[in-house]
């Protein structure tokens, strides 16, 4: 048996999971750890693309889209780690992270599930990296506003736990799908991903049956960035529905005994909620587009050139750092990060440093490919996925 098995989930993001692998790779080095892709019928090449990049890396094709839970659940049965981990392909992992949680768990035999500091692209935190089970009370204060009025309040606040201090490991109830290390023991005990959520709502449901069963759920505060569903339209109706139906399947299966009454109104909540997510995704989307064009690069001066011509970046509006980590000074659109020239905990760590000032950016030498948090991906001038 390894000691953890890193098991990724794969659906049309080959150029992000690409990244995503890369920092794994830098992550599990000296560590007894294998990694596994299970691709849920991906039309963009990903498995031809990655198998030969990535020869030590497990490619499970499902051979449809089987959703997250049934993916999950078949390659665990196909590893061997004393610990497993639930990756998302949109993230980038620092390289001290799988070290400091396998070190965590093995000092918490009673800790069950563990996720750790998300940042968003803008390297500003991730609140769901923290969350309470989202009970009937604690799911009214969230979708009322009470929460957003009361962040701190350990009553009103719940939903994301806003009176923990996120520098410091704390006892949790929810981890986020995103990240989510699991002790093998605990996944087995808790029964799995319910298959049930064909995706969304799972990672909230093992978290609850692992407490359930009588593990502790932890937050370690080591960082990853995490670039929160690019392969998603979340302006979409679709996406929406599926969301709050995921939390319908949740409230029924976990709450049912709250009454007709309770349900009825959690449902027309949720339809509530869905029309205005899908509304306020559109008007941030639009807002989004008008932002102007100031990038700031950070890496090997001979790639300035190519970068400004991948991105078509009008002239003076990219300046440089050359190879020393930057300090963003006002705000700017993007800080581009030259892979070859820094470790993926340094681009995380200062990305945290200037949280909400701009927004990440990746250039990978080796492929000529420069990764933006909206989902672009572009090569010699054109978006290419």
């Amino acid at each position: 048996m390894v000691v953890l098995s890193v098991i990724i989930v794969s659906y049309n993001v080959r150029y992000y999971l690409e990244q995503c692998l890369n920092s794994v790779m830098r992550a599990s080095k000296g560590l007894d750890a294998e990694t596994i892709v299970i691709d849920n019928d991906s039309q963009d090449g990903s498995v031809e693309y990655l198998e030969p990049l990535f020869p030590t890396v497990k490619f499970i094709r499902a051979g449809g889209n089987t959703g997250f839970s049934k993916a999950n659940n078949r390659a665990v049965a196909e590893s061997s780690g004393r610990y497993l981990l639930f990756l998302n392909p949109d993230t980038i992992i620092s390289e001290n992270v799988f070290a400091d949680c396998i070190r965590f768990m093995d000092n918490h035999p009673d800790a069950g599930l563990a996720g750790v500091c998300m940042l968003n692209p803008d390297g500003t935190f991730a609140k769901e990296s923290i969350r309470a089970v989202p009970t009937p009370f604690v799911s009214f204060c969230k979708m009322s506003g009470l929460c957003s009025m009361f962040p701190k309040s350990r009553l009103f606040g719940r939903y994301y736990l806003g009176h923990l201090n996120n520098d410091e490991a704390n006892r949790i109830e929810i981890v986020s799908g995103a990240y989510m290390f699991a002790r093998r023991q605990a996944f087995e005990k808790a029964g799995g991903f319910d298959e049930s959520f064909f995706m969304y709502g799972e990672d909230v449901d093992l978290s609850y049956r692992v407490l359930k069963a009588g593990y502790e759920n932890w937050y370690i505060p080591v960082r990853i960035l995490h670039y929160k569903g690019e392969s998603t339209n979340k302006t979409s109706y679709a996406y929406s529905r599926t969301f709050y139906n995921a939390m319908l399947i949740f409230f029924d299966k976990h709450f049912h005994g709250y009454g007709r009454l309770s349900r009825l109104m959690v449902w027309l909540v949720l339809r509530l909620r869905t029309l205005l997510t899908y509304i306020g995704n559109n008007i941030q989307t639009d807002s989004a587009e008008k932002r102007s064009d100031d990038w700031l690069y950070a890496g090997h001066p001979e790639f300035f050139n190519a970068i400004a011509g991948i991105a078509d970046i009008p002239d003076g509006s990219l300046l440089t750092s050359g190879m020393s980590l930057p300090q963003v000074e006002g705000l700017r659109d993007y800080t581009v990060y030259d892979i070859s020239a820094f470790t993926y905990g340094e681009i995380i760590g200062n990305m945290s440093r200037n949280a909400g000032l701009s927004m990440i950016a990746t250039y990978n030498p080796d492929n000529g490919i420069l990764l933006i948090h909206n989902g672009k991906v572009m090569r010699d001038g054109e978006v290419v996925a």
